[in-house]
């Protein structure tokens, strides 16, 4: 038994071998990356492209699987793709000398190819996958040629064979396990010093909003269930969904942040920190929505944004006729197309640099972003904002309208039930019903509930904020033994029901009737 234990340990060495061998060199990478940039780390340049060059159908499945952890679930998909095709490297570079090494060699100038390809980028970016290469092939053949060492026995017996392959076993163990928690360490301190947000967060400590020339309405009696497991009228800053393309979010203080206003204007402009706080501030509370919010789900919050009127800025430029379109581009790189038409139409579309009282958190755009009533965020919500480049929708498109979203994006009428919690068991009698309905830029008029295929009755709802912000409503249903199925729908303020028919997010926003099934014991 302990022959035939050795021999598959000394079998599975090469594969072990390829693992540590790749980690070592995502390690060197890492920290390679140091000196450049963030965005030339191999692990998160090939991430980020992935996520980039994916079908717009895969994203979505991603988005509507994962939520808000699709970035989770892509760093683990990637390290086990990653770790399955470097114990390949090793098991073929032992059968076939320099195979497995060719393979890391693709696989660097895969990591080389995505790195220049990131915004901003330079040759430089280029360096760390090509360390990272070389350190792999060179750490694989070490470790390999720890098992090239065995010799040959004269004599066949078993337990003398046995015996050195556990000395064998012992080198190499020694060798790969000394590498792999030297790669561990290496690629920590690199990842850390990487991610390091000391400056942004410091920056952000520091920071003391101006007070709002033009501050949002007090929220009235009644606009608040407070029910238990009802929705918070106001979404917490912790609370409130992210979904993006930045792998690595990005760090970005007032002093470096700089607005470049471009294109079809009068005159180009580029603000300053300094010039956008010393404008009149507008405060007010703004309902947002994902478009990958699908019947009933929960990407879409509503908060309290600080921040000066977008046509205000545009006003400094000058939009000349015809333009139709701002193009939007975030630090990273990633873009948005928001029609003019929306900024100038009186709706409290802001370039916000406050949430909830404070500065925006650095996940949902410090030290600015986007917010615009009424359009799905991928057409509005530009975080970390730099640039606006004044164009035409014939001549130009974003990020997501050129992977197949339509290009205007206004949010669709919705109704959620949020509570009870989907599938549980209540007594008979009196089951309060409670949810949420939106009608962006337009209002919400009425809910109504059905149970089963009854009528649909009236819901109760709460007192409205304004057309920018959703609507809470509740039902008291006197509810008899057995199983039930509740479903709600909304009408805005021109009489137009929510769509009945389900269609999936793309291309332009979820439709369908939320609907939830409880038992009466």
């Amino acid at each position: 038994m302990a022959f035939l234990s050795t021999r598959r340990a000394h079998a599975a060495a090469p594969w072990l071998a390829g693992v540590v061998a790749v980690g070592a060199g995502l390690a060197a990478g890492e920290i390679a990356a140091v000196p450049v940039s963030p965005d030339a780390s191999p692990y998160f340049a090939v991430g980020s492209s992935v996520v980039d060059h994916s079908p717009a159908a895969v994203r979505e499945w991603a988005i509507e699987t994962f939520g808000i952890a699709d970035k989770v679930a892509l760093f683990v998909g990637m390290g086990i793709i990653i770790a399955a095709i470097a114990g390949a490297c090793g098991y073929l570079e032992r059968r076939r000398p320099a195979t497995g090494s060719a393979i890391i060699a693709v696989f660097a100038a895969v990591g080389v190819l995505a790195a220049v390809n990131r915004p901003g980028a330079t040759w430089t970016y280029a360096l760390p996958s090509i360390i990272a290469g070389v350190v792999g092939i060179v750490v694989l053949r070490l470790l390999l040629a720890q098992l090239d060492d065995e010799p040959s026995p004269i004599d066949p017996d078993v337990h003398t064979e046995d015996v050195r392959r556990q000395a064998l076993s012992r080198r190499f163990v020694l060798a790969a396990g000394g590498v792999a928690v030297a790669a561990v360490a290496i690629g920590v301190i690199g990842r850390r010093m990487l991610s390091d947000a000391a400056d942004t967060l410091a920056d952000r400590a520091r920071i003391l909003l101006p007070k709002p020339a033009v501050p949002a309405p007090p929220v009235p009696a009644g606009t608040e269930l407070n029910l238990s497991g009802a929705t918070s009228f106001i979404t917490g800053n912790d609370d409130f969904y992210r979904i993006d393309t930045a792998l690595q979010v990005p760090t970005l203080t007032t002093v470096e942040w700089r607005l470049r206003i471009h294109g079809e204007v009068d005159k180009e402009v580029t603000l300053t920190w300094d010039d956008l706080v010393a404008m009149p501030m507008t405060e007010r509370l703004v309902t947002l929505a994902c478009v990958s919010n699908d019947v009933g789900g929960d990407l879409i919050g509503n908060a309290r944004w600080l921040g000066v009127p977008m046509q205000r800025v545009l006003d400094l430029a000058g939009v000349r006729p015809g333009a139709d379109m701002l193009l939007s581009t975030s630090v990273d790189g990633w873009t948005c197309g928001t029609p003019i038409s929306t900024i100038t139409d009186g709706r409290d579309a802001l370039l916000a640099i406050g949430m909830n009282g404070g500065p925006l958190p650095i996940e949902h755009g410090y030290p600015v972003r986007q917010v615009v009533p009424g359009l799905y965020g991928y057409v509005s919500a530009t975080k970390w904002v730099v640039d606006w480049e004044i164009t035409r929708f014939s001549e130009a498109k974003a990020y997501w309208t050129d992977r197949g979203w339509s290009a205007l994006g206004p949010i669709k009428l919705a109704s959620r039930i949020d509570r009870p919690a989907r599938g549980t068991s209540h007594p008979a009698g009196e089951v309060v019903i409670a949810g949420t309905a939106w009608a962006q830029h337009i209002g919400v008029e009425r809910v109504e509930v059905r149970i089963d295929d009854g009528p649909w009755q009236p819901a109760e709802l709460a007192t409205e904020y304004s057309v920018d912000t959703w609507r809470q409503w509740k039902f008291v249903w006197q509810a008899d033994k057995g199983d039930h199925t509740v479903t709600c729908r909304a009408f805005d303020k021109q009489g137009r029901p929510q769509v009945e028919r389900y269609q999936s997010p793309a291309p332009d926003g979820a439709t369908g009737l939320d609907e939830r099934r409880y038992t009466i014991a």
